[in-house]
């Protein structure tokens, strides 16, 4: 499913998504992914929600956006709070959804100009 029919200039955008793998601007990835509003793309390493870490979640904090989307796969599965625990001390807000829900939100805050991150969990 292609997701932004044109590059959002200066701020990384999803330009398509399908199962197992997902684009950011045009280049596709077929692992888990932390996509910052700006910047480099990093693997996340994580293939399963089940082996999530709080130190996941520390990773994307250490990045200081204004909030986070987790993409948690097909379907929406909620992190538990000790996981968030690097997020909530930092008073950073999450939102969780599936995966595809995740990509089309996050292009929408980066395209308002939001420092948004959303991590993509693209494993089972």
């Amino acid at each position: 499913m292609k997701l932004q029919p044109d590059r959002i200039e200066g701020v990384n955008a999803v330009s398509g998504l399908i199962p197992g793998a997902v684009s950011i601007n045009g280049i596709v990835h077929r692992q888990s992914i932390v996509v910052p509003w700006q910047g480099e793309v990093v693997p996340w390493r994580v293939e399963r929600f089940e082996d999530l870490t709080a130190e996941h979640f520390s990773a994307i904090a250490a990045l200081s956006p204004e909030l986070v989307i987790f993409g948690s796969g097909d379907r929406i599965r909620f992190p538990s709070p000790a996981l968030l625990r690097p997020l909530i001390d930092q008073r950073i807000g999450i939102e969780t959804m599936d995966t595809a829900a995740a990509c089309r939100t996050y292009n929408v805050l980066v395209s308002e100009g939001r420092r948004a991150v959303v991590g993509l969990l693209l494993g089972g």
